[in-house]
């Protein structure tokens, strides 16, 4: 009774083992092989890893946008639009919108099995690289561009990153060299620097922007109206929030189409109509509806006919329209109507002399009266 006995368990073993069990069988047709990476990632919602799977089942060519899953899942449009940004956003999934020779706008979609770097780890390296500049590191999945040389002035190290172009003959200075720029040739003067934008935008994104369309009379009304209507957009669509820089590039094209004679709401339709998901650039969207879906000019009117004044008749004081003041239509022919009665009575004998022509006999209609007939 005092001695402790050491060999039994410390607790009973359960007739049920705790948690779950596996029945696993050899899957050899119709299958899809799948990483724990997807399937037990501790940051996707349930609702974007089962999504992910059924994708990565998908055969190429497959229809994966937001209204072909809500026909095919109990889900709505909402729900599956959130887990489709969460796959993109962890790398699993990735959306680029491209133009066909049509002309048409498509969205092409490109599975991963194996996640690329994400963006939210590409905003956690930047982040630690602002926190730690000496930490920073390139982003293996973005090589540098082979047509320009990323430096950084010596003088101004916190100033902005300048481009330069490399040159053509063959590398005569080590790479760790400062790189001087061309000389011109003798006889041609040098090209005049050229400003950089004022939004803080690369060149080349300033090449690519649309020419956005400029109004015929441009007037402070017309402005404010248009300032006015972009402003107001996010309440029809929460995307659609501009900045005031935005708003004030983009209004002389809304005043080119209130010249062309859409009304405000017109126009407002056309810009918030059909937006694609995601909306990224909502001011870029914007500028290339205003420039790709300008409406025709309004065809020449000709000028309303001319009408004369209202004018009061001398004789009558009847209201008539004529180019100077006069007599209407029917004091000027008064006289003429008057002399051809009077003319009329003149003519005509009087009416004691006047006499109701002669009838005709009348027929005898009895024997009787045929026989007392009066001779012819």
């Amino acid at each position: 009774m005092d001695t402790q006995n050491l060999s039994a368990p410390s607790c009973a073993q359960p007739r049920i083992p705790r948690g779950i069990t596996h029945i696993n069988v050899r899957q050899t047709t119709r299958y899809t092989v799948i990483g724990n990476h997807l399937a037990q990632h501790r940051e996707l919602s349930l609702l974007a890893i089962g999504l992910g799977a059924h994708i990565q089942s998908l055969p190429s060519g497959a229809r994966v946008d937001i209204k072909s899953l809500t026909a095919r899942f109990p889900e709505g449009e909402t729900r599956i639009a959130s887990a489709l940004r969460e796959l993109e956003a962890h790398g699993y999934l990735s959306r680029t919108r491209e133009r066909l020779p049509s002309g048409q706008v498509v969205t092409h979609t490109v599975s991963y099995n194996q996640p690329r770097e994400s963006a939210v780890q590409r905003a956690r390296a930047a982040l630690a690289g602002l926190r730690h500049p000496g930490r920073a590191r390139v982003d293996p999945l973005r090589p540098l561009r082979s047509d320009a040389i990323l430096t950084r002035a010596q003088s101004a190290p916190d100033g902005p990153i300048t481009c330069v172009e490399p040159s053509v003959g063959p590398p005569t200075a080590r790479a760790d060299s400062p790189v001087e720029p061309p000389t011109p040739p003798v006889g041609t003067p040098p090209a005049p620097a050229v400003p950089p934008p004022a939004s803080g935008e690369t060149p080349a994104q300033a090449r690519r922007r649309p020419t956005l369309p400029t109004p015929q009379t441009p007037g402070p009304d017309g402005d404010r109206t248009a300032a006015d209507l972009l402003a107001g957009l996010h309440r029809y669509d929460p995307r659609l929030l501009l900045a005031e820089r935005d708003v004030l590039r983009l209004a002389p094209a809304v005043t080119a189409w209130l010249e062309r004679g859409p009304t405000p709401e017109a126009v407002r339709r056309a810009l918030t109509a059909d937006l694609p998901e995601p909306l990224r650039h909502p001011a870029a969207l914007l500028a290339h509806r205003l420039t790709e879906l300008l409406p025709p000019p309004l065809p020449a009117t000709l000028p309303p006919p001319h009408r004369d004044p209202l004018q009061n008749c001398d004789g009558c004081d009847r209201a008539f329209r004529a180019p100077v003041p006069g007599h209407c239509r029917d004091c000027r022919h008064r006289p003429r109507l008057e002399g051809a009665a009077q003319q009329a009575r003149t003519d005509s004998p009087p009416r004691h002399l006047a006499h109701s022509p002669a009838t005709p006999p009348t027929r005898p209609r009895t024997v009787e009266a045929w026989l007392n007939r009066p001779p012819c």
